[in-house]
């Protein structure tokens, strides 16, 4: 049987039914997320095999596997009307409720014994994010939301940044050897230095999902990146936006124009008085820039056709 979680609607514009499903949501992630917490701090900073998967730059671990498999498990089990998208498992299922699970985001720090890594989970139905949680299980911080609030280990979470992109901290993991081949070396460096001169502090810790949580509690004023697949962002946009911060999708030319904001695989994410024109500028021109060359491509293949 599905399980039934307590909950305490307030008042405001969401549907109080879809409210009270996405909390009931939220502690299904949150639960799943605590599920694998042992077995990971156990395995971290162990001596533990690495496999890649594209490249010598996408790492895996029979960690990451297990732990899936275990969230998967959990959410069959507690909500059966479930599909489920885990970046190692692929999709399974066809129910109702659509989970992304990224099961350690930041894997190749989680392996080398680096502390900044999370378990991400988000729900989605008809295409909205409904709930998600963040899991950092070294800092033992839960991050999570349902439809109307963002919490930081129950408690609310509210964004904040400083106005002025000279005074601000921006995490970005832009560029990686991705980049240099779909941007060209010299551009991808030279967007980064436009970003390193204007920005007070750059900081590349390497977890999308953290990193925006990260930008959901103020702890850095924004976070930017342009190659993250919704299993990295899908409950982070919604922690985002309920902290009163601002997610912008990029499609890269890679999704159509109007596609849900975690389904995109560039973003821009700030919080609240945030105002970053360096940062717009440069996130546009990549984002534009390799549409343009996606079109070309196409423009190429069909006249050849």
């Amino acid at each position: 049987m599905p399980m039934q979680i307590p909950y305490s609607p307030e008042p405001n514009s969401v549907n109080e039914e879809a409210f009270s499903r996405s909390v009931q949501l939220m502690e299904i992630a949150k639960l799943a997320a605590l599920a694998v917490r042992d077995p990971l701090l156990e395995a971290f900073r162990s001596d533990m095999a690495v496999d890649y998967k594209v490249d010598l730059h996408d790492i895996v671990t029979i960690h990451d596997k297990r732990a899936e498999a275990t969230i998967r498990a959990f959410i069959l089990e507690h909500e059966p009307n479930s599909a489920i998208m885990g970046e190692e498992g692929g999709q399974i299922g066809n129910g109702e409720i659509q989970w992304y699970v990224d099961p350690i985001d930041g894997t190749a720090n989680f392996a080398r014994g680096l502390a900044f890594w999370c378990v991400s989970i988000g729900a989605v139905i008809d295409g909205e994010v409904v709930a998600g949680a963040i899991y950092d299980p070294v800092a033992d911080l839960m991050f999570a939301a349902d439809l109307k609030t963002s919490y930081l280990n129950g408690s609310p979470l509210r964004s904040r940044s400083v106005e002025d992109e000279t005074r601000a901290t921006l995490i970005t993991g832009y560029p990686v050897s991705r980049d240099f081949r779909l941007d060209g070396r010299e551009v991808a460096l030279t967007n980064l230095g436009e970003l390193v001169e204007i920005f007070s502090t750059l900081r590349r810790p390497g977890s999308a999902a953290l990193s925006i949580a990260h930008v959901a509690a103020g702890w850095a004023d924004a976070a930017a990146g342009f190659g993250v697949n919704a299993w990295d962002v899908a409950a982070a946009t919604l922690i985002l936006k309920n902290a009163a911060g601002r997610y912008e999708p990029l499609t890269l030319g890679k999704v159509a124009n109007g596609s849900a904001d975690f389904l995109c695989p560039g973003y821009i994410a700030t919080g609240k008085g945030a105002n970053y024109t360096t940062l717009a500028r440069v996130a546009h021109s990549i984002s534009e820039s390799r549409i343009a060359k996606i079109a070309a491509q196409r423009s190429e293949i069909a006249a050849t056709a």
